[in-house]
C-alpha cells in the first residue's frame, strides 16, 4: 500500500468517525437533561417546580436533604441520597425545590436529570461533568429495577466510583417507591429459588446501601392534606371559605381513593381553574 492510498483511507475513516462532543456551556442554565446517542446535556431554561415552603408534612426529610445539599454546594463532604416511599408525597418536588433554594447562595450548583433507561451511559455523562467549576446534583427520578435489568450495574459504578472515583463535584439524588429499588415479591422469589438464598439478591438489594441517606416518605393524614391545599391557595391568591374548601377537598380525595401531595395539587388546579386564577 503506497503512501497516497494510506492517506486516503485515513481521511475516509476520519470522516466516518463522529466528531468530538462539544463541552457543554454550563453558564447557560443551572438545570440540564442528559440525552445519550449522541451524548449531550440539554439546558432547561425553566424548571417545573414548587417553592420549598409549599411542601408540607415532610419536614424531617426536607431539613436533612437541605443540610446535605448545602454542605455539598459549599464544597464539603456530602452523601448520595435515596428518597423512597409513598407515591405523590413530594420526593421529586423536594429535590427540585432544594436545588432552587440552595442555588440562591451557591450559583454554581446545577442539577442534571438522568432517565433510568439511560443509566448505562451515565459514566460518559460524568466525564463531561468532571473537572469543571460547577457542582452537580445528578437526579434520577422514579428509579427501580426488574429481575432482568442490568442497568443497576452502571448505577453501582457511579455510587462506588470505580477506579477513577466519582467526581468530587457530583452527588446523586434518586427517588423510588421501593426502599431496595426492586419489588418485594422479586426479592422473596429469588431467595426461595436460589442455590445460595443469602447471596441471590445481595447484589441488587445492596445497591440501596450505597446511598448514605435514606429518606422515607409516608402517606399524609387529612389535616396535612388540607394544609397543603390551603398553602397553595395562599401562595396563588385563591380565596374560598374554609367549609367549602374542606368539603370539596375531602370529596376530591375520596373519588381518587388516595390522599397525597399530588392529589392535593390536582384538586387545587381544578379549584384555581374554576376561580379563574392563572398558575405560573
Amino acid at each position: 500500500m503506497n503512501e497516497d492510498t494510506a492517506q486516503r483511507i485515513a481521511e475516509a475513516l476520519e470522516r466516518l468517525a463522529p466528531p468530538p462532543h462539544p463541552v457543554p456551556d454550563f453558564t447557560s442554565a443551572t438545570a440540564f437533561v442528559w440525552h445519550p446517542d449522541p451524548d449531550q446535556l440539554i439546558p432547561v431554561p425553566r424548571v417545573n417546580r414548587v417553592d420549598l415552603d409549599l411542601l408540607i408534612g415532610i419536614d424531617r426529610s426536607r431539613d436533612t436533604l437541605l443540610a446535605n445539599t448545602r454542605q455539598f454546594a459549599a464544597g464539603m463532604p456530602a452523601n448520595n441520597a435515596l428518597l423512597w416511599g409513598a407515591r405523590g408525597m413530594g420526593k421529586s418536588s423536594l429535590v427540585k425545590a432544594i436545588h432552587a433554594a440552595v442555588q440562591v447562595d451557591h450559583p454554581r450548583l446545577c442539577v442534571v436529570e438522568v432517565q433510568r433507561e439511560d443509566m448505562e451511559s451515565i459514566g460518559r455523562c460524568l466525564d463531561l461533568l468532571r473537572d469543571v467549576p460547577q457542582r452537580f446534583i445528578m437526579f434520577c427520578d422514579d428509579l427501580s429495577f426488574s429481575h432482568d435489568d442490568a442497568h443497576y450495574k452502571s448505577l453501582k459504578a457511579v455510587l462506588d466510583g470505580g477506579i477513577a472515583g466519582r467526581p468530587d463535584n457530583v452527588v446523586l439524588y434518586a427517588t423510588s417507591n421501593r426502599r431496595h429499588l426492586m419489588p418485594r415479591d422479586m426479592i422473596e422469589n429469588e431467595r426461595s429459588t436460589a442455590i445460595s438464598p443469602a447471596e441471590a439478591v445481595e447484589e441488587k438489594v445492596s445497591l440501596s446501601d450505597r446511598f448514605g441517606l435514606w429518606l422515607g416518605f409516608h402517606p399524609c393524614d387529612q389535616d396535612q392534606y388540607l394544609e397543603m391545599i390551603q398553602g397553595y391557595c395562599d401562595a396563588h391568591g385563591v380565596t374560598i371559605d374554609n367549609d367549602t374548601l374542606r368539603a370539596e377537598a375531602i370529596e376530591w380525595q375520596a373519588t381518587r381513593g388516595s390522599r397525597s401531595g399530588r392529589v392535593a395539587w390536582q384538586y387545587f388546579v381544578d379549584l384555581a381553574g374554576r376561580k379563574g386564577v392563572t398558575l405560573r
